[in-house]
């Protein structure tokens, strides 16, 4: 389909307003992104600070195995992305439980021998669900078109997806109790730490679908990223440029103007302005409240549950220390207490093959723990002193956890910063700094792309099938999907 005489602006700069981008660029849209910072990526960007080149949040590369979103995306673009497969996913300590998370359940199954039809049920579902994402996922539908095209990709192409309905009301919890596994406290931690990374929630909340494909993403294969993740962003916003399209960095959208249910424009913090036939929005549905002006009504935004931000550390560190791992991650889950605020953590370091990233014999590293935001406002707001107070708690918190696997790691550090949800606010203009999206509970309540807005969607982490690259690029194509079908019902009524 050619779009020459469609102006679309997509406003932010992370993997899913480049990807919608960069696909409407390609068929011949008029598109034109603008970006707050002045470097693309968002919560999966890579930034320089003191000789070391650091991952901002998210930091594993996956979705990129033969047929996966990435590699979709990456074939239809015309981009080779610089990625590497690694050879275990993560690694997962918990105490004494130490799991190589690669593209097989051996090592689970050996420690958890009982689990096995759980995870042949889990690669079944998974497998359903790849399928079902291929080349965007309708989902939740708008109407008959997209009930059609989901019958016809799934109970036409693969008639076990009818299974999927068993699973769909269940919570991953009761998914285990089906296999006896819920009294085994240590395989219950293992997988509420797999799916609050992805899912945002535990498996007393999770519902089963989504968790499956949560839990698959070390089996379909991770990778590392040549120049850190946010180089994926990068050669996006490339080839957004590449097909006459155009990436402004510095421009702080503040409002959209509309009538009715229809946006026609933009303005932004320099006192610029710019005409749009439709808007894509990479951004929290609170924060484009807040830009419609419409903040006081709830039909804008749907937030049934508490949503996260997260905390996170930038360490320069002695390479020595992590070096001789497997992989460039690592999950610690705390001795004792619930997940998040500390007691469990995700470890990513910068490879030694790549120089760039940090100053001779050291390595960057990101650690990020899932938090509350409420409570670092409230501290902010109680001054300096305070907000610092709460920083340095939370700091040392996190170093104390790493020290339980790694007793030798307070010595390693060479330098420290630390990010809160105040500083996601900052740089990435997120509500509150909230990241990673939903906590995923229901299939049949998640939020789409659609908008009170006719001519307006949302992508990123916030829609389904919520975060990753993986999710973002899905959730991406379906906002496309959106946008083409509103302009084809526009141009029949003309």
């Amino acid at each position: 389909m050619e779009l020459q005489n469609l102006n679309v602006v997509v406003i932010g700069a992370g993997v899913g307003g480049l990807a919608a981008a960069a696909l409407l660029a390609r068929k011949g849209a008029m598109v034109t992104v603008l970006e707050a910072q002045d470097y693309p990526g968002g919560c999966a960007a890579t930034f320089a600070r003191e000789g070391y080149r650091f991952d901002a949040g998210a930091t594993i590369g996956c979705g990129f195995h033969v047929g996966g979103p990435m590699d979709r995306l990456g074939k239809e673009l015309g981009i080779l992305w610089p990625v590497s497969p690694e050879p275990v996913a993560w690694q997962y300590h918990h105490n004494s439980l130490h799991l190589d998370l690669p593209p097989h359940r051996l090592g689970i199954l050996e420690r958890f021998p009982g689990s096995a039809t759980f995870w042949r049920e889990q690669a079944d579902i998974a497998k359903i669900l790849w399928h079902l994402a291929e080349g965007g996922l309708s989902w939740p539908v708008k109407g008959a078109r997209d009930l059609a095209r989901l019958a016809r990709k799934g109970i036409a192409g693969l008639p076990g997806s009818a299974h999927l309905l068993t699973f769909s009301t269940k919570t991953v919890l009761e998914w285990l109790a089906s296999h006896g596994l819920d009294s085994d406290p240590d395989f219950v931690r293992f997988i509420d730490a797999q799916i609050l990374v992805s899912v945002q929630t535990t498996s007393r909340y999770a519902n089963a679908v989504n968790a499956a494909i949560a839990l698959d993403l070390p089996l379909s294969g991770a990778c590392r990223v040549k120049g850190g993740i946010g180089t994926i962003a990068e050669l996006l916003a490339g080839a957004v440029e590449d097909n006459g399209g155009a990436v402004l960095y510095r421009k702080k959208v503040i409002r959209i103007d509309s009538v009715r249910r229809q946006v026609f424009g933009l303005e932004t913090s320099d006192g610029s302005a710019l005409a749009a036939d439709f808007v894509i929005a990479n951004l929290p549905p609170e924060s484009l409240a807040l830009l419609t002006g419409l903040e006081n009504k709830p039909e804008i935004v749907i937030s049934e549950s508490k949503q996260w931000s997260a905390f996170v550390l930038y360490l320069g560190m002695d390479l020595d220390l992590l070096s001789p791992l497997p992989t460039h991650h690592v999950q610690i889950v705390g001795a004792s207490g619930e997940l998040a605020e500390g007691n469990s953590i995700f470890v990513s370091f910068s490879p030694a093959e790549e120089p760039g990233r940090a100053p001779e014999g050291l390595c960057a590293v990101t650690i990020s723990t899932h938090t509350r935001p409420e409570q670092w406002f409230q501290a902010k707001e109680k001054g300096s002193a305070v907000y610092k107070e709460l920083k340095s708690a939370f700091t040392e918190h996190l170093l104390d956890v790493l020290s339980e696997q790694f007793p030798q790691a307070r010595d390693a550090v060479r330098s420290i910063t630390a990010g809160t949800p105040v500083t996601w606010k900052r740089y990435t203009g997120r509500f509150q700094g909230l990241v990673g999206g939903y906590p995923q509970t229901s299939l049949f309540k998640v939020r789409g792309p659609a908008t009170s807005f006719d001519n307006l969607f949302l992508v990123g982490d916030s829609i389904f099938p919520g975060q990753s690259l993986p999710g973002v690029v899905t959730g991406a194509r379906r906002a496309i999907e959106l946008l083409l079908q509103w302009n084809d019902k526009t141009e029949r009524e003309q």
